[in-house]
């Protein structure tokens, strides 16, 4: 086993195609998989599994993914320090559903994390693949909330994926609503209140469960639904059609539109928000870095 067998593997998986891979490695195809095929008889397992949609990462082929991307950050860390080779180009990833506070960190993260080179990825996606990202290391992190209603749900995906919940913090229901909407001046709302009101929601794809909702009480009947994907969407729709949805209350007016209000919705109900990592997997530091600045990032929103 050799480190550039592995840092192969770790292409392959960031690339989910061997063609891909190939390509950002400046090798042939032919070259790569022979390489790949002599580094799984020798550890004895299948990493990889090829089919006509991609590359699939088998539960073994994770569980070796994470022990090889601690070798090789090691290796270039000793590289760094003891040669004078330019630092190499450096890799991280986030899926979320739609919270500010997640772009707001990923924002701190590369305006004050020195890195010279680097190629970061922040999907605003559905909560499904979310889960899928994290499990099948598209992604480091993973950031989503649960309740009463899903969690027996989202924690029975996160432990078929080998996936850890750690919550960031827990909040009240709040609804999104422009500041010139004529509910803006109530000290909170009801569900009646919003009634007369078009309901917001993100659009979950294949995966449209009740339990994969992005808004609590996603079950409930409301006469005016709209389904959106991007959160710059729904604020424009806000604010254009007096609409409404339902979140954390946490909203980054650095980022976002002072027309955009929260306010507290009156229902006996609880947001639990955090982030997802594999268990197999040990947090890189640029995840590490991701991770306090969310928390910092929260903080500042909450106070």
């Amino acid at each position: 086993m050799t480190l550039q067998q592995l840092k192969y593997v770790i292409e392959v998986a960031r690339s989910r195609s061997i063609n891909k891979a190939a390509q950002r490695l400046f090798i042939s195809q032919p070259s790569l998989s022979n390489a790949l095929k002599e580094l799984e008889e020798e550890v004895g397992i299948t990493i990889f599994l090829r089919s006509n949609k991609g590359i699939l990462i088998t539960p073994e082929g994770s569980e070796f993914l994470g022990y090889a991307r601690q070798v090789v950050e090691q290796a270039e860390l000793l590289e760094n320090r003891y040669t004078n080779t330019s630092s190499p180009q450096q890799h991280f990833s986030v899926s979320a559903q739609h919270y500010a506070f997640a772009v707001s960190a990923f924002v701190r993260l590369l305006r004050e994390y020195d890195i010279a080179e680097y190629e970061f990825s922040l999907r605003e996606t559905k909560t499904y693949e979310i889960i899928d990202d994290v499990k099948n290391l598209r992604s480091e992190i993973g950031i989503l909330y649960v309740n009463e209603f899903n969690q027996k749900v989202i924690h029975k995906f996160l432990r078929e994926g080998n996936l850890q919940f750690h919550e960031l913090f827990t909040a009240k229901p709040h609804v999104f609503i422009s500041s010139a909407n004529p509910l803006s001046a109530k000290e909170y709302v009801t569900l009646n209140d919003l009634d007369p009101y078009p309901y917001l929601s993100y659009e979950q794809g294949d995966y449209n469960s009740f339990y994969f909702s992005e808004e609590i009480l996603s079950t409930l009947s409301r006469p005016k639904n709209i389904r959106v994907t991007d959160r710059a969407t729904l604020f424009n729709l806000l604010i254009g059609l007096n609409g409404y949805t339902i979140s954390t209350g946490v909203i980054s007016h650095k980022l976002n539109s002072k027309d955009i209000i929260a306010i507290p919705l009156k229902v006996d109900e609880q947001i639990h928000v955090g982030y997802i990592t594999h268990k197999n997997v040990s947090n890189s530091t640029l995840a590490n870095t991701y991770i306090q600045y969310l928390k910092e990032s929260i903080d500042e929103e909450l106070h």
